[in-house]
């Protein structure tokens, strides 16, 4: 989702991408990135960002008691070899 920004804007478009599916799919306003995702995206720079990145989308209970929202989503990589055939998997914890 990065295809025709302007390539100074690409790494932090990718995040922002990333924080938007994180918020749609699991329905929390509060998406926290994990550090190994971020250093992912970043890792060849801001202009080459990965074409595609598998994530692991976990919904947390919110420590703070002064916090707005209940919960928040955590987004972790997942690291793959081939894209080719993955499909969603959906784990109760």
């Amino acid at each position: 989702r990065v295809h025709r920004v302007t390539f100074k804007k690409k790494a932090p478009r990718a995040i922002k991408e990333i924080r938007a599916f994180a918020s749609k799919a699991m329905g929390t306003k509060d998406v926290r990135i994990d550090a190994k995702l971020n250093k992912h995206v970043w890792a060849t720079g801001i202009r080459s960002v990965p074409k595609r990145v598998r994530v692991r989308l976990t919904r947390k209970r919110n420590e703070d008691e002064d916090a707005d929202e209940k919960m928040y989503t955590l987004c972790q990589l997942v690291e793959v070899t081939d894209f080719k055939g993955l499909q969603t998997e959906n784990v109760d914890a």
